[in-house]
């Protein structure tokens, strides 16, 4: 049964209808969301893992894991200007016995400009690079089956066609950001929203996943927005929404978290550092619902989630998926440092 089960998720993923790889914390890696994002952030570094462990019950395995990492350049550590955000990201997705996958590397380079003291818009650039491999060797099909069970002694008669093959990539992206800070010492005035628009694969690649076969990868629109409210006390809310749309494929990514701040940073001197943890869940609709709960421990954060898979090859392997994060940000919390804007 898992060989089956293989087998008909590894068709899906590379037919042309399939879609890009995806996390459920999409937030801990934003420059997969827009390479507008790209050095966004309170901060001047920051680099961050993630990890998928998909279908962990399915009696094969598919991980997805992303390293990212991006800079500020030319940001004022007083007032507003101009500025510059550099990263670079890599993603290794890799799934069942064949070990049918993409490895991309990708360059974002974005332009940063404050409107006001609240307002900011941001455009990036992403120049990837991405590689596919697979092989067939190392699967059972139906016709291997011996009355019993499936035999790998007896001959497929398939044939081990996969390719491997690069393309280049390109995307664009447009992001908008308010943040309003309490400039007291204490943090209960945050509100802060975040939106965007990106287009993916811009080029529309060519793939050869067979010899003398060949196809175009849809582009891709994402739409995300993020909106995140502290309250008087400890507690705070964050709601989030992203919509994917590639080729004719929808897919909606719905959350919703509590904040519990566990202790206040010094504003002033940047001594002490915010801590604090939320949970709460995401709903990626007709497909799964996924627990999540985060820690923000000064300038690390780590998330875990599992998703609950609803669908129906949910029902028939029982299987969902396991996700961490863990990302480090050199906060620009600094003695004096200018914080009336995020």
């Amino acid at each position: 049964m898992k060989q089956l089960i293989g087998i008909g998720l590894l068709l899906a993923s590379y037919s042309t209808l399939a879609q890009d790889i995806h996390f459920t914390q999409i937030n801990e890696n934003e420059m997969l969301l827009n390479p507008a994002s790209t050095g966004v952030f309170d901060g001047w570094e920051r680099i961050g893992v993630n990890h998928k462990n998909q279908w962990v019950n399915a009696g094969t395995k598919y991980f997805t894991t992303s390293i990212a990492a991006d800079v500020n350049f030319f940001k004022p550590k007083r007032g507003d200007r101009a500025h510059m955000g550099l990263g670079v990201q890599f993603f290794n997705d890799i799934g069942g016995d064949s070990k049918f996958g993409t490895k991309q590397f990708a360059l974002n380079v974005s332009g940063i400009v404050p409107l006001s003291e609240w307002h900011e818009l941001s455009a990036g650039l992403q120049f990837g690079a991405a590689q596919r491999t697979g092989d067939l060797t190392n699967l059972l099909f139906s016709n291997q089956f011996n009355g019993d069970e499936l035999d790998p002694n007896i001959n497929a008669m398939e044939n081990n066609n996969l390719v491997s093959f690069v393309y280049p990539d390109l995307g664009v992206g447009v992001s908008y950001r308010y943040g309003k800070h309490d400039a007291g010492f204490h943090r209960e005035d945050k509100t802060e929203f975040r939106c965007g628009v990106s287009y993916f694969h811009l080029n529309r690649p060519q793939l050869n996943y067979r010899v003398g076969f060949t196809e175009k990868l849809y582009g891709k629109v994402v739409i995300h927005a993020d909106f995140q409210k502290d309250f008087a006390g400890s507690s705070g809310v964050e709601v989030f929404g992203t919509q994917f749309m590639q080729g004719p494929h929808i897919e909606t990514l719905l959350g919703a978290m509590y904040r519990y701040r566990l202790s206040s940073g010094g504003k002033t001197t940047g001594l002490n550092r915010d801590m604090y943890m939320k949970f709460g869940a995401a709903y990626r609709i007709n497909d799964a619902i996924a627990p999540m709960v985060y820690f923000h421990l000064g300038s690390f954060n780590f998330g875990m989630s599992y998703d609950v898979t609803i669908s129906k090859l949910g029902n028939m392997a029982r299987s969902g998926g396991l996700e961490f994060s863990l990302m480090y940000t050199n906060l620009d919390f600094a003695l004096f440092k200018h914080r009336g804007r995020l």
